[in-house]
């Protein structure tokens, strides 16, 4: 309850190429699939990366899918163990 809803941080320069203010609902998908989150602005950010912190549950997320959607699950090399996720992403204003 304390912080909201599902959020995705993006420098606010990115934010602006893209026509997205601070509040906005965004998608973010990849060949996985899509995630609908609120658009957090944040300078602090390295231009091009873009944050979704917490683990909320699916059913927090409109849609229904949660951040795990574009995650895989696949088993990192060269042994297996733990993976740490970073993912290509596209991000636009939901509709």
């Amino acid at each position: 309850k304390k912080e909201g809803a599902p959020t995705l941080m993006l420098h606010p320069l990115d934010a602006a190429a893209l026509g997205i203010v601070a509040g906005d609902h965004v998608t973010v998908g990849n060949r996985r699939g899509t995630v609908e989150l609120d658009a957090v602005l944040f300078d602090g950010l390295v231009r091009g990366v873009a944050i979704a912190e917490s683990i909320w549950p699916n059913g927090a997320h409109r849609g229904g899918r949660g951040i795990n959607t574009i995650t895989g699950a696949d088993s990192p090399a060269p042994y297996g163990g733990a993976a740490f996720h970073d993912n290509k992403v596209w991000i636009r204003k939901a509709v």
